[in-house]
């Protein structure tokens, strides 16, 4: 794989930090030219910085709220005027709240699905002609609550469910126009996201963050938790051509949490 993304142009959704900054950061590592996009200029300044000192080559960052459909428009013309190619796109924008189902309010649920869902559609519907001409990847990044209903997480358990069924349908548009699609599915991470969804979750349930993460770790059985690195590897893998028999899969990287056959 050394050497296989010199020259790629990799666009990384909700890369300032987390899962996406673990996988912006590894293609970088691996000489593509990244793109993060996020909300925050300073959190995006920051990751571009920490990319470059530890070697890499520094990121493009681009500002953009993709809860709104401007700030989709905005990264892509960004991408296509400085660049113009795409030959990745990972969405891994979004962070859906937990807590109690009869306290989420209807902004909330709107919340959930502006970001992750509808920022992912947006952009893989404007990166298409580009990815396409790349015969290029899309990898989504959505969650084990996609296969496995909480009641704690309805609003994200929804919103992972939907990316789930829209990533399997435009594989089939994929696999017709040379666009690999996938997905990957992560497990309990080590993030700031899973540190404020613990607390969320513990709110709702009375108890205190450490429990919960107790209690998470043990009903799962797992021998640790998650890095955004093994997220990471598996994306570099999924776009390498080794994978390119890979299309239309969601794979679950969770150390065996996910309950049943999927």
């Amino acid at each position: 794989m050394a050497g296989e993304f010199t020259g790629k142009v990799v666009v990384v959704s909700g890369s300032s930090r987390g899962i996406g900054f673990g996988i912006a950061s590894a293609f970088a590592r691996e000489g593509a030219r990244a793109v993060l996009v996020s909300s925050s200029q300073e959190r995006l300044e920051q990751a571009a910085e920490a990319i470059a000192a530890a070697g890499a080559l520094r990121p493009d960052i681009c500002v953009a709220d993709l809860r709104l459909p401007e700030a989709a428009v905005r990264t892509h013309d960004f991408v296509a005027n400085k660049h113009g190619r795409c030959d990745v796109l990972v969405n891994s924008a979004g962070g859906t709240r937990a807590g109690a189902f009869v306290e989420s309010t209807e902004e909330m649920w709107q919340d959930g699905f502006a970001l992750k869902f509808f920022g992912c559609v947006r952009l893989c519907r404007l990166f298409w002609p580009m990815l396409r001409t790349a015969q290029g990847h899309v990898i989504n990044i959505i969650g084990g609550a996609a296969r496995t209903p909480d009641p704690e997480f309805l609003i994200g358990g929804s919103v992972n469910a939907a990316m789930n069924n829209f990533t399997k349908g435009l594989s089939l548009l994929g696999k017709r126009e040379g666009v690999n699609v996938n997905a990957i599915l992560p497990g309990l991470t080590q993030t700031e996201r899973v540190d404020r969804l613990m607390t969320q979750r513990a709110q709702a349930l009375g108890s205190t963050k450490e429990e919960v993460l107790a209690q998470t770790i043990a009903k799962e059985g797992l021998r640790r938790v998650g890095t955004p690195d093994d997220m990471a590897a598996l994306a570099l893998f999924l776009c390498s051509e080794r994978a390119r028999h890979i299309q239309g899969t969601a794979i679950a990287v969770d150390g065996g949490a996910t309950p049943g056959v999927h």
